[in-house]
């Protein structure tokens, strides 16, 4: 829930796997492999995504670095965790909107160019969040049951 910020970030990033097994039915290239992920999502078309929810995530993860180094210089390293937990508040609603309106949704079954471009985006998400909770020193589970 919310209530525990940290679990909350935690379950962003195993959404994010969880939407990559999901997807290999639709996309059965998608590499299994983080590293070889990375390389094929590389080749999205990110231009397809155009929805505000998901252009302001992609501005979002943009300031990832600024982020951390306002922290560092600062010596606030709590300016990371409201950082994550507001990331994977706006993934989790992109996620909670795609339920509600199917277009949105991370895996579009008969459109693979819009799916690998939204699983781009997902990539973007739990990198960060992989980076933000080592920085602090939390475990990224990729599986929360």
């Amino acid at each position: 829930s919310k209530d525990n910020a940290v679990f909350y970030v935690q379950y962003g990033h195993a959404r994010g796997h969880s939407i990559f097994k999901n997807a290999r039915e639709t996309v059965p290239s998608l590499p299994e492999d983080a590293t070889e992920r990375v390389t094929f999502l590389r080749g999205a078309k990110i231009e397809r995504l155009s929805d505000q929810v998901e252009l302001s995530l992609i501005r979002q993860i943009a300031i990832y670095p600024r982020i951390v180094e306002a922290a560092a210089v600062a010596h606030e390293p709590h300016r990371i965790a409201f950082y994550l937990y507001d990331l994977a508040s706006e993934f989790h609603a992109l996620w909670t909107k795609g339920r509600d309106m199917p277009h949105l949704r991370f895996i579009i079954q008969n459109d693979a160019e819009v799916t690998i471009a939204r699983l781009a985006l997902v990539q973007g998400v739990v990198s960060v969040l992989a980076s933000g909770l080592a920085v602090l020193g939390v475990n990224a589970p990729d599986e929360m049951r």
